[in-house]
């Protein structure tokens, strides 16, 4: 069992277990509650009413959060045909069987999230069943397999992030880093919230998200009202 640090104790001493926070009072504690030196990831879980087994009850998508993440993305473009485009606009690493060669054979994952142009899929699938686990795998529906790489790379750079319903209906996302201010982490969280609200699928009867929770790297979690 892992050991509970003085620090973590006074951090959560400061949350009030059953209390449901205003979204600025949320993130403002979240700050106050980060116990590490270095700065902390604020991420925010969405517990949903939904049953992601069902076909139309999966939620996926992806958004660019308008204060960014606070974190440098390491972009891999897959390309045969947008290899200038992929290098102009300042792709990490770009390629084409080579480097699903290289992935394949070394386990090399010196990148964040995978770019794929169209022609690039039907090679990726050899290696699907290492990207899937990994979330690394390029997919339509969030703009990872695209023939525009250049906006692709953009929105990556400028702090998109996917999300995705796991099999017990939580949608896991991150909201910023500790040193944001509270006015940028509360813009992200709407944005993140709305993107949450518009995925409803028509088929959920009831409350459809249950509760949300936002907390920081190593810090208590708070709940927060919508």
């Amino acid at each position: 069992m892992a050991k509970v640090t003085k620090k973590y104790k006074e951090a959560s001493a400061k949350v009030e277990k059953h209390k449901v926070y205003e979204v600025k009072e949320a993130l403002k504690l979240a700050k106050e509650t980060s116990t590490t030196k270095f700065d902390s990831t604020v991420e925010i879980a969405f517990n949903l009413n939904i049953d992601p087994r069902k076909a139309d009850q999966q939620i996926r998508g992806a958004i660019v959060l308008p204060s960014g993440t606070g974190k440098t993305q390491k972009v891999l473009v897959l390309t045969n045909t947008k290899v200038k485009e992929a290098q102009d606009a300042k792709a990490d690493f770009v390629g084409g069987e080579e480097l699903i060669t290289k992935i394949q054979k070394e386990n090399w994952f010196d990148f964040d999230v995978i770019i794929a142009t169209p022609e690039m899929m039907a090679k990726l699938g050899t290696i699907g069943k290492v990207l899937g686990p990994k979330g690394l795998m390029p997919n339509p529906k969030t703009g990872t397999v695209t023939l525009d790489v250049a906006k692709a790379i953009d929105d990556v750079k400028k702090g998109k992030i996917e999300f995705r319903a796991d099999k017990e209906g939580n949608v896991h996302a991150i909201l910023g880093k500790a040193s944001f201010t509270v006015e940028a982490l509360e813009a992200n969280f709407n944005a993140i919230a709305n993107e949450i609200k518009k995925a409803r699928p028509q088929t959920v009867k009831g409350d459809y998200v249950i509760n949300v929770t936002i907390s920081t790297t190593m810090g208590p979690g708070i709940k927060v009202s919508l």
